[in-house]
């Protein structure tokens, strides 16, 4: 289970951070003052409470994103502008049954595991598998299967609507790959840098069984509204991985 229990929202929009109310028994320290752990116990959601300086927060359950956003991490995890696209383009969706290799910290196949019908996820480090299994106890997902395996030597499954693959050398896989795929299914690589993404695609075009859709990265920008002053922000999130995308046609 979370450990968070509920989640409070500054009425100010200088530093509009969330602050937590965990299972720990303590009170909020927020960068407002203190906000006393009975007070939120007792509000309802929508309700407002007074830290000791009188700045005013909103209480909320905590929605699962909020919960995401807070999981344990060892490895930088795929941003949700990678996610939500690998979920349109795959139309990955309530009966989808899902392969993913490299599961990191589990911040895809989590998500993923959020939206789709069945998860079942492979690292090759015993420590990161164990860490997804705890981060979906906290996410209360119980949908997501994770196995400490090398993906390397194959996935054992068969059928899925969809293989993600998120390791360093993602051309050794592409054979398991389409062994784990139903015909009609998605592969879909996501890599950082080129030189794995391009052998990772001449891999692909040795198997006229495989299409390959696109290639794409996706940048985000996110913008300031002040009065008047309606801008880009400086600071954004630019590059972060390449996505392929292919189908098994036959």
């Amino acid at each position: 289970m979370t450990d968070i229990e509920k989640i409070l929202i500054p009425k100010s929009q200088k530093y509009p951070q969330k602050c937590f109310l965990r299972t720990d028994g303590k009170d909020v320290h927020t960068k407002f003052g203190v906000i006393p752990r009975k007070d939120v116990e007792n509000a309802k959601d929508g309700e407002q409470v007074l830290s000791n300086r009188n700045e005013k927060y909103t209480v909320l359950s905590p929605s699962f994103i909020d919960l995401y956003m807070k999981i344990k991490r060892t490895a930088q995890i795929i941003p949700l502008k990678d996610v939500g696209t690998i979920i349109s383009f795959c139309g990955i969706g309530k009966d989808t049954t899902i392969v993913d290799a490299g599961a990191g910290s589990g911040g895809l196949s989590l998500f993923l595991a959020h939206v789709a019908k069945k998860v079942y996820t492979f690292d090759a480090l015993e420590e990161n598998a164990t860490l997804v299994e705890n981060n979906a106890k906290k996410l209360g997902l119980k949908n997501i299967e994770v196995k400490h395996k090398d993906v390397y030597n194959g996935y054992g499954k068969k059928n899925a609507d969809v293989v993600t693959i998120d390791i360093p050398e993602p051309w050794q896989v592409v054979k398991h790959a389409y062994d784990a795929l139903k015909i009609g299914g998605f592969m879909v690589c996501y890599s950082p840098c080129v030189p794995p993404l391009s052998d990772f695609l001449e891999e692909v075009t040795k198997n006229e069984n495989l299409l390959i859709i696109h290639t794409m990265e996706i940048i985000e920008r996110y913008w300031e509204f002040k009065e008047r002053k309606i801008r880009p922000k400086s600071a954004g999130i630019g590059h972060s991985g390449f996505l392929s995308f292919v189908r098994k046609v036959a």
